[in-house]
């Protein structure tokens, strides 16, 4: 929002106009001078996306050590609340948005994947932490991206990440939201069609956490 200082004379006549406006004294010509500079339009579908981006409603729910990083944002320092997100919710039929903020054994994806699907829709869901998106340093067979078993909108990387990398990645999911998202970088670089296809395999497995053959997820 931008803070612009103007003298007390342009803002007393800016007053009188509405009133006039109001009492139907002003004339066709000031009508519609006054209608371009006060009126703006738009559709009820911008409307809406624009409320949603604004008045996202987080899921109370942490898996790990990122979960300290999130818990942060409600703080003074960081201040969600200048956004309309500070409202937490401790159920996920009140939520729509989940942050997975910390790493995902296979037993707990289930779970998770239950408590997601329990959300309100529309819904989103961002994965915070290396941990949760690629694994992280905790690259072993007990574990399992968010990605593999829940759609995810937008990634956070971090080990962990600071609470304004959350921010940014939530402001990221409210211009998704909105209609207007920045290209990622393959648009950026003009690097589409350069994701690495793993080969075939003739052998198969059950595990959730390896990648499959052809997958590229981890391009």
């Amino acid at each position: 929002m931008e803070i612009k200082r103007e003298p007390l004379s342009d803002f007393r006549v800016r007053q009188l106009q509405a009133r006039d406006m109001l009492r139907g004294d002003l004339e066709p010509e000031e009508l519609e001078r006054y209608a371009e500079e006060a009126v703006m339009t738009t559709t009820v579908d911008r409307a809406v996306a624009w409320a949603r981006g604004n008045s996202f409603f987080p899921l109370t729910f942490g898996l790990a050590c990122c979960a300290i990083e999130m818990i942060s944002l409600v703080g003074m320092r960081t201040d969600i609340a200048r956004f309309g997100w500070e409202a937490f919710r401790a159920t996920p039929r009140q939520a729509d948005l989940i942050i997975l903020s910390g790493r995902v054994s296979i037993k707990m994806a289930p779970v998770i994947r239950r408590i997601y699907d329990q959300m309100l829709e529309p819904k989103w869901a961002i994965s915070m932490g290396a941990c949760c998106s690629s694994m992280g340093v905790f690259n072993n067979y007990s574990l399992v991206p968010a990605d593999k078993f829940m759609p995810i909108d937008v990634h956070v990387p971090g080990c962990p990440p600071r609470p304004e990398a959350l921010i940014h990645g939530i402001l990221r999911l409210r211009d998704m939201v909105q209609g207007h998202a920045p290209d990622g970088w393959r648009e950026r670089y003009d690097a589409v069609g350069t994701e690495e296809v793993l080969p075939e395999a003739d052998t198969e497995t059950a595990a959730i956490n390896v990648y499959q053959p052809g997958d590229t997820a981890g391009a």
